[in-house]
């Protein structure tokens, strides 16, 4: 019991590697406390050896990104008192990738799968050629724009069911990554990445089932994103820009 009178926490936090096990510890309830203090408590109080990762602790990095109550989230915005259940709280690492030890997943398998989308920018100029305006209000940089602020956290390739299903499948952050690249008139490597986005784990191995879109801490939407690409690869199919 804390000082307040407020229970303390029971947290059952994944230690070890794939093959590991949940242990549980007690934590002091306070005020405004968020599931990433929880998990720092853990670290400097009660067990030094956990490991997990962090970084601005103010919702803009995503590096603290983990599996909270088989949810994945931003451990740093995700307050204890919206998400513990009878003062028990379980936190993991984010699924859909290898655990290294504890809460710190390998992030490789995600950042590949944004090479495998052709998720580089391909400039259509050079340095020496007068910059290109680009009109906030067309079409397709409005297109861009609903997708560009994602900032790799891994939440949407953890809650995503294709990717459990399908390891070749490249993932809600890859593909919507490809969109917005689709949407910029500068790039100049479309076919390239239309062609990559069309194989066998791209655009049309989602299923739609919008899990990407519910838990995206960014509330953007991969799914429209994705539905965008299907599109655009079926045109250029079509069109015998790419080949099936």
């Amino acid at each position: 019991m804390t000082p307040s009178g407020k229970p303390d926490l029971s947290v059952s936090i994944w230690r070890g590697g794939a093959d590991g096990a949940y242990r549980t510890y007690s934590v002091p309830s306070r005020d405004s406390q968020t599931v990433l203090d929880v998990v720092t408590y853990v670290q400097r109080h009660l067990d030094p050896t956990l490991s997990y990762r962090f970084a601005c602790r103010v919702g803009m990095c995503g590096s603290c990104a983990m599996t909270v109550n088989g949810r994945p989230r931003w451990t740093c915005r995700t307050h204890v008192s919206r998400v513990a259940k009878g003062d028990k709280l379980t936190v993991g690492p984010l699924e859909n990738l290898p655990v290294v030890k504890d809460l710190a997943t390998d992030m490789r398998p995600f950042f590949e799968k944004w090479q495998d989308a052709k998720g580089v920018f391909e400039p259509s100029k050079t340095r020496d050629d007068a910059i290109e305006p680009i009109r906030p209000d067309t079409r397709q940089r409005q297109l861009a724009d609903a997708g560009v602020e994602c900032i790799n956290c891994g939440v949407c390739y953890a809650a995503c069911d294709t990717v459990k299903w399908n390891t070749d499948y490249l993932g809600p952050a890859a593909l919507n990554r490809a969109w917005t690249l689709a949407n910029d008139v500068r790039d100049a490597g479309q076919t390239e990445r239309l062609q990559a986005v069309a194989s066998g784990g791209g655009c049309h191995a989602c299923h739609s089932h919008q899990s990407c879109q519910e838990h995206c801490p960014q509330t953007l939407n991969p799914t429209a994103s994705i539905a965008g690409l299907k599109r655009l690869t079926a045109l250029a199919y079509l069109r015998g820009e790419i080949e099936a």
